[in-house]
């Protein structure tokens, strides 16, 4: 952080603030405090009787790898519409949201996924911007091998699990190391 966002100074310090326990940013013209937070990663698994819907990554980190309709969850966005909204925009799909599936800590790279269980409402879907292709798959044909990332992985494993055992319950969980060949996300995961 170079300049404080609130008077523009450059004038910034790396400490810790009074009543506080962690070293933060701190404006030392106009006093602000930046607080620095991980980000929300949401999304759904979308299901279509006994398929699962997958879009292939358009956009780096990992393109060209299969994932779930996931991103950033905006300001002033619930996680639902999050869900939602993603969903819409990767695969173009129309999805009723059930409960919520996987809860995974990335501490590593200060990021928390949140993914919702979903029903596919038709089997309408396609590309949108940030994907090369969707597709629904059944489990013995998921491209294990070309998931993007870990998050994907662990929900899908759980998922069929869960399915053979009749039950979804909450899971959550940290991964905290990046995997040796799984880069920093900077995009939707």
């Amino acid at each position: 952080m170079k300049f404080c966002s609130h008077c523009g100074s450059s004038q910034l310090e790396f400490r810790v603030p009074d009543g506080d326990t962690l070293k933060r940013h701190v404006c030392a013209v106009c006093a602000t405090i930046h607080y620095q937070n991980p980000k929300v990663v949401v999304g759904c698994l979308p299901v279509w009787e006994d398929l699962v819907l997958l879009c292939k990554r358009a956009i780096e980190p990992r393109r060209g790898l299969w994932t779930r309709p996931a991103g950033f969850l905006e300001n002033g966005e619930t996680l639902g519409a999050g869900a939602l909204r993603e969903t819409l925009e990767e695969a173009s799909a129309r999805v009723e949201i059930g409960d919520l599936y996987t809860m995974i800590s990335l501490p590593h790279i200060s990021q928390i996924y949140v993914m919702f269980r979903a029903r596919l409402l038709d089997l309408e879907f396609g590309p949108g911007s940030e994907s090369l292709d969707v597709r629904l798959f059944r489990e013995e044909d998921i491209p294990w091998g070309d998931l993007a990332f870990r998050t994907i992985t662990r929900t899908l494993r759980n998922y069929f699990l869960d399915r053979k055992l009749g039950a979804f319950p909450l899971h959550v969980s940290a991964l905290e190391k990046r995997a040796p060949r799984e880069p920093a996300l900077a995009g939707a995961a």
